[in-house]
């Protein structure tokens, strides 16, 4: 049966804001208050959804979250009618209605992590949602997360879902943007690669000094033994402190991995070379045959890759066997980025061809290509029973952008966070859209 690798992106919400709020997120904080186009950000995320579409890709999109998140504000205190929480958070606590408002949600490379039927003990596709709970902003998604995810992927006879691990700093989970999975061909058995910043209870292990490492070992461990995957398909490696303090948040911003190519930075982890030699060794007894491309820190430094977001880029294996490189603009705008990604397509490897997307609104918050989508290798049959509504068309394309030229803001700036008709404007939009992915009931206002 063929399978495929399925990219879902995260549709940009409608109050798309550049709040600053991911300490260690070196473009999230430079760009803190600056004002956004909501308009803009939702266009150029459907823009790279229809360009993949029509090179052949499968294509989906995840719904973005409610914002501001008024159940929240009120769980911290707050209280009265939905515009007098938004007021009195305005005024007495701004960081907080900011954190609320966050459209973060958008970077679909953190919602869950995803293991393929071929490589689960029961085989279904295993989803489990990523709890965030590094920041607060983003410790509020899963519950709406895992409800979007159960109406996209119903049928419980190919997936299963998984709550949050524990809210707790032991068991820090940032999804997919530290997971990577290896295979000869999407639908045969393959590695699942679980890259952490620390280990929560082996203090021998370092850490980094700077920035949080978000990431734990044992949120890792937890996912794989939930998916039920066998030792023999699991590599477990560590992020190098030293790159996390320079501004790595996730491993998907130092390496990014397909089928049987693993694309990275020479100082992407720690012990490099015993890593890919597991890597490689468990991948060959699956029948696949790693390959690495390492890029040296003289052609690029980890300062170029942080801010051209060179290795969060979309990896991806073209109808002709021949991979693609997606990535952002800032690629191009970085001299050393662009020669080295010049002579990568050029050298005869595997990664013949380099597209340019325009993702500034993202890229200024700190988001990438491969943060926007999440992977979901599917055989025919799984791909049958996912929600219709959320896969990408034509028609889908053009319903979607009418929808975000009628309903999202063209500017929005700091003051424009405390005017409660943002949320009603915000509610608006995700009543009609869940209509039109076909959803179901998904948002809190819709529950109530």
């Amino acid at each position: 049966m063929n399978a495929f690798e399925v990219n879902f992106d995260g549709l940009v919400g409608p109050t798309h804001n550049y709040g600053g709020l991911s300490y260690g997120n070196v473009a999230s904080q430079s760009n803190s208050q600056a004002c956004s186009n909501p308009r803009e950000a939702a266009l150029q995320g459907l823009a790279k959804m229809k360009a993949l579409m029509e090179m052949g890709f499968r294509q989906g999109v995840l719904a973005p979250q409610e914002r501001p998140d008024v159940a929240a504000l009120r769980s911290i205190g707050f209280a009265g009618s939905d515009a007098e929480v938004i007021s009195r958070a305005a005024k007495e606590a701004m960081p907080l209605l900011a954190a609320c408002m966050s459209a973060s949600s958008m970077w679909t490379a953190n919602s869950c992590t995803v293991s393929p039927s071929a490589d689960t003990a029961d085989g279904r596709v295993h989803f489990t949602a990523a709890n965030l709970n590094c920041k607060f902003h983003r410790s509020i998604e899963h519950p709406t997360t895992s409800r979007v995810l159960g109406a996209m992927f119903a049928d419980t006879q190919h997936f299963a879902h998984h709550p949050a691990l524990p809210a707790v700093s032991q068991f820090g989970d940032e999804g997919a943007a530290n997971h990577t999975r290896f295979c000869k061909s999407y639908g045969e058995p393959g590695v699942e690669f679980f890259v952490f910043g620390r280990s929560a209870f082996d203090s021998r292990l370092p850490a980094p000094q700077r920035y949080p490492a978000r990431q734990t070992l044992e949120a890792s461990q937890a996912i794989a033994r939930l998916h039920g995957l066998s030792d023999a398909g699991v590599v477990y490696a560590q992020q190098t402190p030293a790159v996390i303090d320079q501004g790595v948040f996730h491993n998907d911003v130092i390496a990014v991995g397909n089928g049987e190519v693993l694309f990275h930075h020479q100082d992407a982890f720690l012990d490099s070379d015993k890593v890919l030699a597991e890597l490689q060794g468990k991948l060959a007894r699956r029948g696949g045959n790693l390959r690495a491309v390492c890029v040296p820190r003289e052609a690029v430094t980890v300062e170029d890759a942080v801010t051209s977001y060179l290795f969060n880029s979309q990896l991806l294996t073209g109808a002709d066997g021949k991979m693609l490189l997606i990535v952002p603009e800032e690629c191009r705008n970085n001299a050393r980025v662009w020669n080295y990604l010049q002579q990568l397509t050029s050298d005869g490897g595997p990664i013949r061809e380099v597209r340019v997307f325009d993702l500034k609104q993202s890229m200024q918050n700190g988001g990438g290509p491969a943060c926007l989508r999440l992977r979901v290798a599917l055989n025919e049959s799984e791909l049958a029973a996912v929600n219709p509504g959320v896969i990408m068309t034509p028609a889908l394309y053009e319903t979607l952008t009418d929808w975000v030229g009628r309903h999202y803001r063209d500017r929005l700036r700091d003051e424009d966070l405390a005017d409660p008709q943002l949320l009603i404007e915000c509610r608006t939009a995700l009543d009609e859209l869940t209509r039109i992915l076909k959803l179901g009931a998904v948002y809190p206002f819709q529950l109530n």
